[in-house]
């Protein structure tokens, strides 16, 4: 492997992924983390596997683009909840104004047969 000058020639090793720069992105390809041997047993988490970790990406991403309508759908209930209370006063207060004039008119007729049977 020496070139004619007694120089080594440069041989094309092949490279590990560091953190960096790992050599995929793609979790299924890459090595699963463990733990270093000087760590005492269980004071790390367990090592990590990738078993199922696509479903919960998937999973997690179907539950964030569900969070908007969640939150839309939640409004909504807050808002006819409201709107049923606000029919429910106006309806309060349109019965104690009928009420009122019941007893108005209830006072007049008292009122004129009192006038009535007086004179």
């Amino acid at each position: 492997m020496t070139a004619g000058l007694g120089v080594m020639s440069p041989t094309r090793t092949k490279r590990i992924g560091t953190i960096d720069r790992p050599q995929t992105h793609d979790p299924r390809n890459q090595a699963p983390m463990t733990t270093p041997t000087r760590e005492p047993v269980g004071s790390a988490t367990p090592d990590v596997t990738i078993i199922g970790a696509n479903d919960s990406r998937q999973n997690r991403t179907r539950e964030m683009q569900l969070i908007p309508e969640a939150l839309a759908r939640a409004h909504m209930h807050d808002r006819l909840r409201e709107a049923e209370v606000n029919r429910q006063a106006e309806r309060l207060v349109a019965a104690r104004r009928m009420q009122r004039r019941a007893e108005r008119a209830s006072m007049r007729a008292r009122r004129a047969l009192a006038m009535a049977v007086m004179h």
